[in-house]
């Protein structure tokens, strides 16, 4: 019987062990170890060694990509700090599908010689073929995603997009418990992988996603001012600068537009 006693209370010490070391890992706050590059006083700044007296008090490093530059202010109230914060990521996210997107079309098209069917391989191009008698076939197939309405197409991408962006403000799906304090990464179904199960990978992954995510978000502002410039996508821009760098380059194509008399 005493046996029996000191087992069960080495169980209980070991399962009340493994509940503490859960919880403390469950409760641990998302942000990087002290001396991060990334997150704290001691961060990475926008002007390096020359940033100690150049950066706002406000932007503490607390978030992810904050490099202590806020020359205009737009931070200084924390409410509206909170909600550029959240257009940011959200329109970085974008702009790495929107990206992707432009350059995979054109690129399978020229490299693969998959057939889209006329322009529609170039972005800007593309969502004509939906008004075409074969209509819009996703990567040129379609067994892939077939599309020929345009108001059903719509109809279905605001109600699918919708219903993902109220799950992730509400933080879980419908009639699930909110997972996260911060809607931005409320986690559960929205990280099928686990990713952010390691609080310090989290917090790099954090960093990566918003950096790319504004170099995306140049890169699709690059891909719409080629459009309207040279009428071309960007894959074909590019080819045909290395193919002659002194000819095809913005300079070139900026004399165009250069007042004359």
């Amino acid at each position: 019987m005493a046996a029996i006693l000191r087992s069960s209370r080495s169980l209980s010490v070991q399962v009340q062990a493994k509940s503490t070391k859960k919880g403390t890992q469950s409760k641990k706050v998302v942000k990087s170890s002290g001396g991060s590059p990334w997150y704290g006083p001691d961060r990475n700044k926008w002007l390096g060694p020359y940033s100690e007296n150049a950066t706002p008090a406000y932007l503490t490093g607390e978030f992810p990509g904050d490099y202590g530059w806020d020359t205009a202010g737009l931070s200084a109230d924390p409410e509206t700090f909170k909600r550029y914060r959240e257009l940011e990521l959200i329109h970085a996210r974008w702009a790495l599908l929107g990206a992707l997107g432009m350059v995979t079309p054109e690129l399978l098209s020229k490299e693969a010689g998959v057939q889209f069917g006329g322009d529609s391989a170039v972005w800007f191009k593309a969502g004509q073929a939906i008004f075409s008698a074969d209509g819009l076939n996703y990567l040129g197939s379609p067994s892939l995603i077939h599309a020929q309405n345009i108001v059903a197409t719509v109809a279905i991408q605001v109600i699918l997009m919708g219903a993902v962006e109220g799950y992730r403000v509400q933080g879980a799906w419908p009639g699930g418990q909110p997972t996260g304090a911060d809607p931005l990464y409320p986690g559960d179904a929205f990280d099928p992988l686990g990713l952010a199960d390691d609080p310090d990978t989290f917090a790099e992954l954090k960093v990566k996603e918003i950096k790319n995510g504004r170099l995306a978000m140049f890169s699709c502002f690059g891909f719409f001012v080629q459009a309207i410039v040279t009428g071309k996508g960007p894959i074909e821009n590019l080819v045909d600068h290395l193919a002659n760098p002194s000819v095809n380059n913005a300079f070139a194509y900026a004399q165009k537009f250069v007042p004359t008399a």
